[in-house]
């Protein structure tokens, strides 16, 4: 039987396990977190309560890290204690390399870094995850499954994990400010903000099925919108003034900078 382990259950914590809930076959899970609150309804969704971090680490062969950065060290340290070397550690702390987690574990520690985003709590998640170095593509397979139970997941390269954080990590926060500016027009011009959020982010959804199911490019896309002489053009003209794409590249190159800084990297 494997055994997984959660330490930390804070929203994406329990996101993946509800998510994972009778889909790994013969799998345990335990979960442990500081806050023992949190704890009392996973029971519902298939998890046992342990007793402390070191009882996860000596017990399991996976464990999920689902915790503040503030609480990272202490948390390494103790997996340390547990000197389960053969552990595989799956990190959805951003910006934390498996470098960082050696470091502070075991020199050849089995680290399966993921870059997951909050709509994962809704089980339409995208994440990014990398296969490090003694990983064995069976213990891969088997955290990407772990992963996947709460949307789509996507293989990138160990030393573009922080850079994939600004698209897919923190890019919900940019699409819900970007949203709030057509919900502000609405209610200037005296339309229901809550009809208009409604149809923003309808418009979000069928427009993410025509990226991903159309087969267009992204600019075939755009010109199929913008009619000679009309409406979008007017619009669009507008964004390109205000340099939304250059915009959008500044804050994505802020986001990846402040990764490094978190992961005491430079950049």
């Amino acid at each position: 039987m494997t055994k997984l382990g959660f330490i930390g259950v804070g929203n994406m914590g329990s996101a993946i396990i509800k998510g994972i809930n009778g889909k790994l076959g013969n799998t345990a899970v335990f979960a442990y977190d500081a806050d023992p609150a949190k704890l009392a309804d996973l029971r519902l969704f298939g998890a046992t309560a342990a007793a402390s971090v070191l009882d996860i680490a000596k017990r399991c062969s996976y464990v999920l890290i689902a915790v503040k950065p503030q609480q990272l060290d202490d948390v390494l340290a103790k997996i340390k204690e547990a000197d389960n070397e053969e552990l595989v550690i799956i990190s959805i702390c951003a910006g934390i390399s498996a470098e960082y987690i050696r470091e502070r574990t075991f020199p050849k520690a089995k680290v399966v870094p993921v870059m997951p985003n909050t709509p994962m709590m809704l089980g339409a998640g995208a994440s990014a995850l990398a296969q490090c170095e003694g990983v064995s593509d069976a213990e891969f397979a088997f955290a990407r499954k772990v992963i996947s139970s709460c949307g789509i997941t996507e293989i990138v390269p160990e030393n573009k994990m922080k850079e994939v954080i600004a698209i897919n990590g923190s890019s919900p926060a940019f699409i819900y400010l970007y949203a709030k500016g057509f919900v502000q027009y609405a209610e200037k011009v005296g339309i229901d903000k809550d009809a208009a959020l409604r149809l923003f982010a309808q418009s979000l959804i069928g427009s993410a099925k025509m990226l991903t199911e159309s087969g267009m490019t992204v600019d075939e896309l755009i010109k199929q919108v913008s009619s000679p002489g009309g409406t979008t053009l007017a619009g669009l003209e507008k964004l390109y003034e205000g340099k939304l794409l250059d915009t959008a590249i500044s804050a994505c190159e802020a986001c990846t900078k402040r990764a490094y800084e978190l992961g005491g990297e430079k950049k």
